[in-house]
């Protein structure tokens, strides 16, 4: 599932990759301030403790390394995966991890837990759909359905999170730390083998 296969695709450059994900947190910043102005319901509070950045640290090490044993064990993920990781990883320079983490991290809990879950409910059915849509973000292709099922799963995590702590700043340090942790880990990994 290499960029091979698709000859259609040309591969990005660290600057375009850079760009498409400052534009991307903007758009999902955008539709969440847009969401807020025009529903009704709360944004989740993001508090700020020491010991709720350990539960989010925690939290992502263990997504981080639950990622790992799914990318060990599932052949078609791995290949989703390596596809999807390679476009976005390969042009970008270590230092750049820290954005990735940072902005995906970010943005995408603004929209998906701080504000979608809430206005659907926070209960099981607001859980799993506002996870189902972050896993569909997830999604550049038809080719890429595993990538996305393994984001809705990491969604359905987060959200749970979200609600039973009703803090947001945990599950955006957790996501931040996965983000972080398995990009750098991608990265280090895959260059050592080119």
């Amino acid at each position: 599932m290499s960029n091979s296969h698709n000859p259609d695709t040309e591969p990005l450059s660290r600057m375009q990759i850079l760009i498409a994900m400052a534009v991307t947190a903007i758009i999902l910043v955008g539709i969440a301030k847009t969401w807020l102005y025009f529903g009704d319901f709360q944004l989740r509070p993001v508090t700020i403790a020491i010991e709720d950045l350990g539960i989010g640290i925690a939290l992502g090490l263990g997504l981080t390394g639950l990622s790992a044993i799914v990318y060990a064990v599932w052949a078609i993920y791995r290949e989703s995966a390596d596809f999807y990781l390679d476009m976005v990883l390969k042009p970008l320079a270590v230092p750049d991890m820290f954005w990735l983490g940072l902005l995906p991290g970010l943005s995408e809990e603004l929209l998906f837990r701080g504000v979608m879950l809430p206005a659907i409910g926070l209960d099981p059915i607001g859980i799993v759909l506002s996870s189902i849509c972050f896993g569909v973000l997830h999604m550049t292709n038809m080719q890429q359905w595993p990538y996305a099922i393994w984001a809705t799963v990491v969604g359905i995590l987060l959200a749970f999170t979200m609600v039973e702590t009703g803090n947001l700043f945990i599950p955006i340090v957790a996501h931040v730390t996965t983000n972080f942790i398995s990009g750098l880990s991608w990265k280090f990994q895959h260059s050592a083998h080119r």
